[in-house]
């Protein structure tokens, strides 16, 4: 039986907006087993990216528990989850949050360096993890003079930097041309099967929705199973 990579139990979110107390998430539970990639697909506004926020440990819940490969996340100092989220998880936002004032290698490289990596080992990982992306002839680009499409691409592999036990992508194709979009989410799906990482990725593309192992929804503040 594959480890659990990702649980959360009992988790309660909820948000005040004026006078009025808004729950996302009721009591939800979720796991993601090591080597697995499942599909989060839900109409907006029903809390799929507060569910990534708080299993990549950017959010805490209200009531509630996550671990990350066992470890409870609710037992650790600032710095213990911080270096969890470093060492642990790999997040592709909806948009790609480069840092400007870098490269495209660069970007990919400094993550793991942080991590403890030495330089050539990282310039040797981003090199490979973008010209897999395609961006082989962006390596020395600093992300103004690359496209929206691109910027995204380097973003993905950035998040694959130091090998995540596990993924959380917001619509990492979302920005992507339908050509480039298969492409892309087909080299991020042997890259995470390769290295046995576990993925949750929220989609609206049912087609892409279709390649991954499950796919689950969000409904009155539970994750539920949607049918195949």
């Amino acid at each position: 039986m594959s480890e659990t990579a990702l649980s959360m139990a009992g988790i309660t979110r909820r948000y005040r907006s004026g006078d009025e107390t808004l729950t996302i998430l009721a009591n939800a539970g979720f796991e993601l087993s090591a080597g697995e990639i499942v599909a989060l697909v839900a109409p907006s506004g029903t809390g799929k990216s507060t569910l990534l926020h708080l299993a990549g440990l950017l959010e805490a819940p209200q009531h509630g528990t996550v671990a990350i490969g066992g470890r409870q996340a609710a037992n650790l100092s600032d710095n213990g989850r911080t270096a969890l989220r470093r060492d642990e998880i790999g997040f592709v936002y909806q948009f790609h949050h480069l840092l400007p004032e870098f490269t495209a290698r660069e970007n990919v490289m400094l993550p793991q360096m942080i991590a403890g990596v030495g330089r050539r080992d990282a310039h040797t990982r981003a090199d490979d993890l973008l010209k897999r992306f395609g961006l082989g002839h962006r390596l020395d680009s600093m992300p103004g003079k690359m496209s929206g499409g691109e910027k995204q691409r380097a973003a993905i592999a950035r998040a694959l930097a130091n090998r995540p036990r596990v993924l959380l992508a917001d619509e990492p194709t979302g920005n992507l041309d339908t050509n480039t979009s298969d492409l892309v989410f087909g080299e991020l799906l042997r890259i995470v099967r390769e290295e046995g990482a576990a993925a949750l990725i929220a989609t609206h593309n049912e087609a892409l929705a279709a390649r991954m192992d499950r796919t689950v929804t969000l409904h009155e503040g539970q994750v539920v199973a949607l049918a195949r």
